[in-house]
């Protein structure tokens, strides 16, 4: 089972928003054929993995990290193909969330006289699958934050400059991270005064979906993360300011970017972007700024997992990188859970998963 989690890795940032997902087919103590998802919409982890045994998937143990599907999607059911190559057992480490799946999947191996067993791994299975499992149970997207700040927290300098606080290998590895996401969104702020591409361009992987949150509409439309030729993006505003500066939006629909306007003031309200978001079936956001973006996310509660970068240096002023809505005190602080903590071309790394102290 480690090794089907190994494998499911391998799809990291191409597979999204499906699951990762790796397969071991065992004979006789052996080993004789491994599959992994490889592509979003490309042939599953179990079908890869029973091609390459042939006739001798039959009488096997079939190892997977999650519920063989029976739902016809972009490709066939995989529990037909397990049934079909005479697969004697299914050792599966979780049950797919899915509300299509729920069990479907171990209840047709079982009517097929395919033994089947659950829960191998399930905890190591459920967080390398987090985003997924996060939609699929709670109905909104999974939010990380990703950010680049010095020790003393600052995202950009008293003048505004922000390239580059981290190194090209931190760079990298945030490449990397925004590929495993469906979407990243950056509020107006960073924007004008980034003109950021939000692309995946330092690492392989696929460029996600690009959100912008911008509720005055001021933003020119020049912005490179307005040219929808490499990837689509998605614009949030007031209703106010849709109204008000309906020349901008069409202009921006003109180039491909979708407007959607929300009730309420131009401080737009996150929770119903997520909810939107959801709609268009996006699991994942990675929120990559700026300051007030994130304060945000965190005001509202809705902040999954922190991806930080920390380089050793020390600015003594500049943007601050969490500005709350108001400042907490030592009792009532957010800390991390589950937290990891790397050294990345000389920064530093600190990963986990937000919860109020």
């Amino acid at each position: 089972m480690r090794r089907c989690l190994e494998l499911a890795q391998k799809g990291y940032g191409f597979v999204n928003p499906n699951p990762m997902v790796g397969c071991v087919v065992v004979k006789n103590g052996k080993t004789i054929a491994e599959g992994f998802h490889k592509r979003f919409g490309d042939a599953h982890a179990e079908v890869n993995a029973l091609r390459l045994a042939g006739a001798k998937a039959k009488g096997a143990t079939l190892y997977v990290n999650l519920e063989p599907c029976v739902h016809f999607g972009k490709t066939p059911p995989c529990a037909h193909a397990i049934i079909k190559a005479r697969i004697r057992k299914v050792i599966a480490a979780a049950p797919d969330p899915n509300a299509l799946m729920r069990g479907k999947g171990f209840e047709k191996l079982r009517r097929a006289g395919v033994s089947v067993r659950v829960g191998l791994l399930r905890r190591e299975a459920k967080k390398l699958n987090e985003k997924f499992f996060t939609f699929m149970e709670s109905g909104r997207p999974f939010v990380g934050l990703k950010v680049g700040q010095t020790l003393d927290g600052r995202i950009a300098d008293y003048r505004g400059a922000s390239k580059w606080i981290t190194s090209a290998t931190a760079r990298r590895e945030a490449h990397r991270i925004r590929a495993g996401y469906d979407a990243v969104l950056v509020g107006a702020g960073t924007v004008e005064r980034d003109n950021p591409q939000l692309t995946v361009r330092l690492t392989r992987g696929n460029t996600p979906l690009r959100v912008v949150l911008d509720g005055k509409l001021n933003l020119r439309p020049n912005r490179r993360v307005f040219d929808a030729r490499q990837v689509s993006t998605i614009l949030f505003t007031s209703l106010r300011a849709f109204r008000k500066n309906g020349r901008t939006a069409r202009r921006l629909e003109s180039q491909s970017v979708r407007v959607i306007p929300l009730e309420g003031g131009t401080e737009l309200d996150v929770r119903a972007v997520l909810r939107q978001l959801a709609v268009f079936g996006v699991s994942s956001v990675l929120v990559e700024g700026g300051s007030k973006t994130i304060a945000a996310f965190f005001n509202a509660g809705v902040m999954d997992k922190v991806h930080c970068f920390v380089a050793p240096k020390v600015l003594g002023g500049g943007t601050d990188a969490f500005s709350l809505q108001l400042p907490l005190g030592l009792k009532h602080s957010i800390g991390l859970g589950g937290t990891s903590v790397q050294n990345v071309g000389g920064d530093f790394l600190i990963e986990g998963y937000p919860q109020l102290t």
